[in-house]
């Protein structure tokens, strides 16, 4: 399979072009400044460009099977997330490539709680984490309602996201923030990865979201 990851040099991103590679699959490492090569993966093949750029997001994705956005906004810019991800739609409309987001748990349900959303329930999303929580709430919006025919799928995380081992174990559901027996929430950015290219090899989630976690 050929991949192109945008956000290729970021925590989550720099996961995901391992485990592609891992796999064998051939894969097009974005960063928006060629100064961040350095950064890369060496097995991957390294371009230039800028997801919120529709013209870049079909150039660099041309000839491929599928995107994964795994970009993630600055401090003070996370009104970009829903721009990227439209970005995103504009740039692959009419291509019939394949569109995986890794996107945020905010607007995941508690379980429990009669619906509440886990940006609502500082146990999950606490007060320092609201910003980019809402953003991803309005990057979820913006895939799940804008009219299109690119095939997407939508990937939350649990609420602790964070660079960890490599299990190979967890649990997938759909819109329930994934607890465990603590109440606690987590998946490391590598078994997301894992999880994330299940998804690519052996697409279950059609223009839908799944979540993955402990």
């Amino acid at each position: 399979m050929r991949i192109t990851v945008f956000g290729a040099a970021g925590n989550a991103g720099s996961r995901v072009v391992a485990e592609a590679l891992s796999r064998g699959h051939e894969v097009t490492a974005v960063v928006r400044d060629a100064a961040r090569f350095t950064e890369l993966h060496p097995d991957a093949m390294h371009r230039t460009g800028d997801a919120g750029i529709p013209d870049d997001v079909r150039k660099v994705s041309e000839g491929q099977d599928l995107v994964v956005n795994a970009t993630r906004p600055a401090p003070g810019r996370e009104h970009e997330h829903p721009v990227i991800t439209t970005s995103l739609l504009t740039g692959l409309a009419g291509t019939g490539i394949r569109l995986l987001v890794i996107g945020g748990a905010g607007s995941l349900t508690v379980p429990g709680t009669a619906g509440r959303a886990a940006i609502d329930d500082p146990r999950y999303v606490p007060a320092a984490w609201r910003h980019i929580a809402a953003a991803s709430n309005a990057q979820y919006d913006a895939v799940r309602t804008t009219e299109t025919d690119v095939p997407w799928t939508y990937l939350s995380p649990s609420a602790l996201f964070e660079p960890g081992a490599r299990t190979g174990t967890f649990r997938l559901g759909k819109d329930e923030l994934l607890v465990d027996a603590a109440g606690n929430s987590s998946i490391s950015m590598e078994d997301l990865a894992i999880a994330l290219l299940d998804e690519a090899e052996r697409p279950a989630h059609h223009r839908g979201r799944f979540t993955v976690g402990y």
